[in-house]
């Protein structure tokens, strides 16, 4: 039985790049594709690589649970919770949190996880030949 909480380095240095890549997504891209659609795809890759990086949990229910999480997330959009718990005035909170729901948003999430699907299936095609290979 493997444990729950595992250090993985690769997931670890793909969240932190992916971190990097949405701040500069933050800072520099003013546009009306980038900063909406592909922030919002990047953004659930980084949050699967970050829960991977520290849990060894199985891919699908991982990939799930992000999604979901980001379902919430969007609801409470929905739900004007910044301005609810009095965080209007909070660039870091608008920011991190999001100020307004789109149903745009919620298909760049599944695309997002779709792409993380994807590629843990590559992945784990070419460990599967590699590991045909030398056994």
């Amino acid at each position: 039985m493997s444990r729950l909480l595992k250090f993985n380095s690769l997931y670890f240095v793909l969240a932190v790049l992916l971190f990097a890549v949405e701040i500069l997504i933050a800072i520099f891209a003013h546009d009306r594709f980038i900063r909406p659609y592909v922030g919002d795809v990047l953004v659930v890759i980084l949050i699967y690589c970050t829960v991977k990086s520290l849990l060894n949990t199985p891919v699908l229910t991982t990939a799930l649970s992000v999604l979901a999480f980001s379902f919430v997330i969007e609801s409470l959009q929905y739900l004007n919770i910044v301005d609810r718990l009095g965080l209007q005035n909070s660039p870091i909170a608008a920011t991190i949190i999001g100020t307004s729901f789109a149903w745009i948003d919620i298909f760049a999430y599944i695309i997002g996880i779709i792409l993380v699907l994807v590629f843990e299936k590559i992945i784990h095609i070419r460990n599967l030949k590699v590991k045909t290979k030398t056994s």
